[in-house]
């Protein structure tokens, strides 16, 4: 089989399983643990798939926005957000204020935020607000401006961003889009970015919030550099070389581990 062959079968195989491993593209095409990841990464340069630590998945589109209906109480957590949620919420101190993404990473963190000590979050959620408006120990502020139609109920247009001005936090819980060592972190829209660059701007510890699935993709509009945040933190699938660009960068990255079964 010629080499262009293989590489149709493999996008086939993404294509109707959503993801391939390194042991799959060895034991279907008689081949090394090097040629396959060689195919995966010359497939990554073409703009084919999205490589990940143990094989590889379909490449999402640069202007991809979530589903206008979801229902955050009850949607699908994977394995990987959880311990990435998990891992942010151990940030949080006693008397820190806090920004919290309205992210689906944000709604899965509601598990494993503190609830024994007293801190701040400002949320730009109403579906988050809805869901720590009794919370005895956190004092709770919600943006205001236009309430965005979706799952999230998010707010992020001009009034929403002119509330965050005149705020300072101690600990910014953020996700977005995509995390690229060269690009930076990126969203799917202008108003979504220009409230977050905000954000960003006026926390002293910025903790970027990104599952493997989104490093090293690049989102149609870039927020700010990956250098502007101290921490990232993702998962054990999260390709290697693009982690360490991200590190020469500066930035502190933790790999959250899988759990044991």
């Amino acid at each position: 089989m010629f080499i262009e062959e293989r590489h149709q079968e493999i996008l086939n195989l993404i294509k109707q399983n959503g993801r391939i491993s390194i042991g799959e593209i060895q034991e279907k095409y008689n081949v090394s643990v090097d040629s396959a990841r060689r195919d995966l990464r010359i497939l990554e340069e073409k703009g084919l798939l999205k490589r990940t630590h143990g094989g590889a998945i379909p490449m999402m589109q640069v202007g991809w926005i979530p589903p206008r209906i979801r229902d955050m109480k009850n949607m699908d957590i994977w394995e990987n957000y959880a311990a990435i949620a998990k891992r942010g919420a151990s940030f949080v101190k006693e008397g820190d204020i806090v920004y919290l993404t309205s992210g689906s990473v944000g709604f899965i963190m509601l598990k494993y935020l503190p609830r024994n000590i007293n801190y701040t979050l400002v949320v730009n959620s109403v579906t988050l607000a809805e869901e720590l408006k009794y919370w005895d120990n956190i004092t709770l502020y919600i943006c205001g401006g236009k309430v965005r139609s979706h799952g999230t109920a998010s707010l992020v247009d001009s009034l929403a961003t002119s509330f965050i001005k005149n705020m300072h936090f101690d600990l910014n819980l953020i996700t977005g889009a995509g995390f690229d060592a060269e690009f930076g972190f990126s969203n799917g829209t202008d108003e979504t970015a220009t409230f977050q660059r905000t954000v960003i701007a006026n926390s002293r510890n910025n903790v970027m919030l990104m599952p493997n699935q989104k490093i090293g993709f690049r989102a149609f509009i870039k927020v700010c550099d990956a250098v502007c945040f101290d921490t990232l933190i993702t998962d054990w699938d999260a390709v290697e070389d693009e982690l360490t660009k991200i590190e020469d960068l500066g930035v502190d990255v933790l790999v959250v581990e899988k759990e044991a079964d």
